[in-house]
């Protein structure tokens, strides 16, 4: 992958400690860091940007992980660094590579770290219900040889020309498969456990004639689910589906796997550890320029301005277990896992703690009404209301790697707690090991 890395550092004998910087930016998004709505300088709106912000992720882990290089030189403790670049998320395309490819190989314990995105994850660690299966695949429909559809106009010397017999196309494929897929989506699984389905209709890139049909039309679909049994049976309709769709129209099908992700393992031992050092550092705290920020994007919404303009959760610990109940209430009680992300496919490798923490949000309006996504985006870039998480995330991880670089009975816990979860599960990656991601797609820029 052009824009992944893995990068490693040795301070002597110890454990291998890995922390990674996450990045892509969503087709849409571009948002000056001001506190009006308006794209970056240089581009239109719709140019990518950063949402979750993944720039904030990098920059926090990156900070700590040089913190945590600087005590161990300063201080004589040994231990391997390991820092990883993660492109893609938003599709969820590196991690499941970069585990075939070796990149978390011996490695003893990840800290995984994302922005809060939803409450109550924010400002805490995951407990048991972490996120859940992911795959995403792509459906090519050829029509190669039109002509063959039916008999042409035996006075023509053009097979299939303007008004003579040819195949419906690719187009036609597609639009079948759409259509089709809607009408079976009720049955493809339980109507239950939190399972979605989406789509992206791909630009195929083909300029046609009016009077020829569509040679290639490509369609993506994403699935999430609690679980790899549900995620199986979406794949055999979607299968089923791609198939039927390509023999209506008179297309050859080709497919090809995004992402496959397994559900993630939960590791008490060091989410405890984790929390533990997220409360010595305390959550973000936002001072008088983030106020002063805050309020002028309100006035930008045509809201009155509030005393407390963030929302009260992320100047707020949430406790794990306390996280993991709030959580469980919308649940059904057998429903193991929930959403999804890549990060799992990282917990079937090493020990792993997934941190949350506090991005800049405006507390909720007063007619109920949701903020635009241009308001959180905005204040991801500007540093008085970006920069609380940014040192909150970094010092508590570079706390975290400290202490497991130091306490080998926390990572032998860790070690033997991972090996037991593990046990229970599909240990083989979903994908084969020559596996390569599709960033060679003709992917839209729009």
């Amino acid at each position: 992958m052009p824009t992944a890395f893995s990068a490693t550092w040795s301070g002597g004998d110890g454990p291998t400690l890995l922390t990674y910087a996450e990045y892509d930016a969503v087709p849409g998004n571009s948002q000056a860091a001001t506190i009006g709505e308006g794209p970056r300088p240089g581009t239109d709106g719709c140019a990518a940007g950063h949402t979750d912000p993944h720039s904030a992720l990098g920059i926090s882990t990156l900070g700590a992980v040089l913190a945590t290089k600087t005590a161990m030189q300063r201080h004589g403790i040994g231990g391997t660094l390991r820092y990883t670049g993660e492109p893609a998320e938003k599709v969820q395309g590196s991690k499941v590579v970069h585990g075939l490819r070796g990149y978390y190989d011996g490695v003893d314990g990840i800290v995984s770290f994302h922005p809060f995105y939803l409450l109550p994850l924010c400002n805490t660690v995951r407990w048991d219900t972490h996120c859940g299966a992911y795959s995403s695949r792509i459906y090519t429909f050829r029509c190669d040889q039109p002509e063959d559809w039916g008999l042409a106009d035996p006075g023509s010397p053009i097979p299939a020309s303007h008004s003579a017999a040819r195949a419906p196309g690719a187009n036609a494929a597609l639009m079948t498969m759409y259509t089709l897929t809607k009408t079976t989506q009720d049955a493809m699984a339980p109507a239950f456990g939190g399972w979605s389905l989406s789509e992206a209709i791909l630009a195929a890139g083909q300029s046609t004639a009016d009077n020829l049909p569509a040679r290639m039309a490509r369609i993506q679909y994403s699935w999430r689910c609690p679980d790899l049994a549900t995620a199986d049976q979406v794949l055999r309709v979607l299968d089923t589906n791609a198939e039927a769709a390509a023999r209506t129209a008179h297309c050859t099908l080709e497919t090809r796997w995004v992402a496959r992700n397994r559900p993630g393992l939960a590791n008490h031992t060091l989410a405890t550890a984790t929390y533990h050092n997220l409360e010595l550092v305390g959550a973000p705290r936002y001072g008088a320029d983030a106020v002063v920020t805050a309020r002028a994007i309100q006035r930008s919404l045509g809201l009155a301005p509030t005393e407390r303009p963030f929302l009260d959760e992320t100047e707020q610990l949430i406790p794990p277990r306390h996280a993991e109940h709030r959580l469980r209430r919308v649940l059904p009680p057998a429903q193991s896992h929930w959403t999804s992300d890549d990060y799992v496919e990282m917990t079937w490798y090493s020990p792993t703690v997934r941190l949350y923490v506090a991005r800049p949000a405006l507390a909720p309006r007063p007619d109920g009404r949701p903020h635009p996504s241009w308001a959180m985006n905005a204040m991801g870039g500007i540093a008085a209301t970006i920069d609380p998480t940014i040192m909150c995330a970094a010092k508590t991880i570079a706390r975290t790697l400290l202490d497991l670089l130091r306490d080998p009975a926390t990572m032998a816990n860790a070690r033997a707690e991972f090996e037991r979860r593990r046990a229970h599960g599909p240990v083989e990656a979903l994908l084969p090991s020559d596996f390569t991601a599709p960033h060679d797609h003709g992917w839209p820029t729009c």
